[in-house]
This record gives C-alpha cells, sequence and structure tokens, in this order.
C-alpha cells in the first residue's frame, strides 16, 4: 500500500516515521524536494496513493474522484478547510488530524506576538536597524484582559501562559466548557459581545467554515476597544481584512497582529502591510522542532492504523 506525503516537514524531522511505516510494509513517498507541489505533480503522484498525509495541497472532490484506491487522508495539523471532507467521508476515505501536535507552539507564538506589539519591538528593531534611536513607550501585559474565541487545544494553552504572567483571561466558544475545565484554567467564558468590548487582546483560535467567514468585521471593530490588539493565528478569512484596514487605519482599534491570511502571501500592494500598526507572520506559528516532530509521529500514526498495520 502507498502513502504519500507533501509536507516538506517530513524531510526534516520525519525520517524517522518513514522508516517506521516502511518496515510495516508500506511503500511511502515523501516530498523531499524542499518546494511545495504543484497541483499537477500533487494530482499525478496522489492518484494510485492508499493513504495521503497531507499540508495545504488542495484535495477536493476532482482529486478524489482520481484516487480510486485512497482509503485515508490525514492533515498535518488541524485545519481542513483544504479538504472536501463531506465529500470524502461520503467515498468512506477516513479524514484525520493531528490535533495537539503543534498546540505550544502556536499559543507561544501569540504570546510573542502580543509581548511583540505591546513593547513595540518590531518598529523599534527595526527603527534601530536604520540607524534612529526613538524610545516609544510600551505596554506592561499583566493586568490586561485578554479575551480568547474558541476555546479548544490552543486556547488552553494560551490561557494557561497568558494567567501565569498576570493576565486575567476571558473565553467564548459555541460548545459549552464544563465549570471544572474554566476553573482548571482559571478562565470565565463571557458573552462575545461582552468579550469584544472588554478585552485588551483577541485572540482568535476557531476554523474557517461558512459561519467563521469574516465573523471579524466592521460592527465587531466597533464594538471592542480603541486600545485593543486583535491576533489572528488560526485562518485567514475569519477576519474582514478590508474592515480590518479601516480600523486600524482610523484608530478604532490599536493594532493587529496576524500568522494568517486570506490569500497567502498576501499581493505585494496589500494596504495592511503598510500600516505600522499591523504585524504579519508567514503563517509560521506552527512551526518549531518541537511541534514537527510531532505532527510527523502523530500522522503516521492515524494513517498506520487505518491501514490497519498497527
Amino acid at each position: 500500500m502507498k502513502v504519500l506525503i507533501t509536507p516538506r516537514g517530513f524531510a526534516s524531522y520525519g525520517l524517522d516515521q518513514v522508516e517506521k511505516m516502511r518496515k510495516a510494509g508500506l511503500e511511502v513517498h515523501y516530498n523531499d524536494t524542499g518546494l511545495a507541489y504543484t497541483p499537477e505533480e500533487f494530482s499525478e503522484l496522489a492518484k494510485d496513493a492508499d493513504a495521503i498525509i497531507v499540508g495545504v495541497d488542495k484535495i477536493d472532490k476532482t482529486v478524489i474522484d482520481q484516487c480510486p484506491k485512497l482509503k485515508a487522508v490525514c492533515k498535518f495539523g488541524v485545519g481542513t478547510d483544504n479538504i472536501d471532507v463531506k465529500y470524502a467521508k461520503s467515498k468512506n476515505i477516513y479524514v484525520g488530524r493531528t490535533i495537539g501536535s503543534n498546540s505550544n507552539a502556536v499559543a507561544e507564538h501569540v504570546m510573542s506576538l502580543i509581548y511583540c506589539e505591546s513593547k513595540n519591538l518590531w518598529t523599534t528593531i527595526r527603527d534601530v536597524k536604520n540607524h534612529g534611536w526613538e524610545k516609544p513607550t510600551g505596554f506592561e501585559v499583566s493586568e490586561k484582559v485578554l479575551g480568547i474565541i474558541g476555546f479548544g487545544a490552543i486556547g488552553k494553552y494560551l490561557a494557561k501562559q497568558a494567567v501565569g504572567v498576570g493576565m486575567t483571561v476571558q473565553v467564548n466558544d459555541v460548545f459549552d466548557i464544563p465549570t471544572e475545565v474554566l476553573d482548571e484554567y482559571q478562565v470565565e467564558k463571557v458573552e462575545l459581545e461582552d468579550l469584544l468590548e472588554s478585552s485588551d487582546y483577541i485572540s482568535l483560535h476557531l476554523p474557517l467554515i461558512n459561519d467563521t467567514k469574516n465573523m471579524i468585521s466592521t460592527k465587531e471593530f466597533k464594538k471592542m476597544k480603541n486600545s485593543a490588539c486583535l491576533l489572528n493565528a488560526a485562518r485567514g478569512g475569519i477576519v474582514d481584512e478590508q474592515a480590518l484596514y479601516q480600523a486600524l487605519k482610523n484608530k478604532e482599534i490599536r493594532s493587529a497582529c496576524f500568522d494568517v491570511f486570506s490569500t497567502e502571501p498576501p499581493a505585494e500592494d496589500e494596504p495592511l502591510l503598510a500600516l505600522d500598526n499591523f504585524l504579519l507572520t508567514s503563517h509560521t506559528a506552527a512551526r518549531t522542532i518541537e511541534s514537527e516532530k510531532r505532527t510527523c509521529e502523530y500522522s503516521s500514526r492515524i494513517i498506520m492504523e487505518q491501514l490497519h498495520v498497527i
């Protein structure tokens, strides 16, 4: 049985897992090119695969129909917006995710962005390298309010870190959160409107689905504090980027720090990139050596279980 692995991280951090799968009798093809596959390359490699560990490559109806042997797909991460999950399941194809493998890495990245923004690190470092020596006044994050929208694994890691540095944390989720979980993480569950109105920092941890597309837009920005900072390390498209530009330009909110964007990479003339109060990293929040190794391990185990070789 053939396993196709498209994420480039396997070549650096998952060769032990490749060897484990091969010892179990699987034929493994992993991406060692250092480049993402083109859609044409991916389609050609996938057509005879029994299982696929997939990163950002699109597995839609067309691809699925071209893969008659496909039994299982595992996302190298948690977001399945590049996979037609419903159609896959209709074809009895299992779709798995490596839940929890990179949760701490993403939470640490968000905390890093909070510190970077509050201490003016990006602009100060940039200006010093350009021979400036300005001394802008920043903010302490202790005793500030962090609002977390989506209290899954990443939200929980983030809450633990934020509470540890003296922040007050409030959360909102469409799912019920047991009282014992709220107590364990020292957080309060509030309505979304209350969270938007009272938080100094607002961090998004949601999937991109129809209900969450552009869920943060003009109306939501008007509810936020003028001093609020919006963070998005979830998915591009959850925030209406045109509305965000207007909110930042008009100082309706203080700043925004993102690791994701609706189009990656963004266009060179993207207006948000010209704003000093908008920080964007290149979708690297989940990328640590530790998380890459865990994700390789989790995804390999899921595929081997589905192919019944362990």
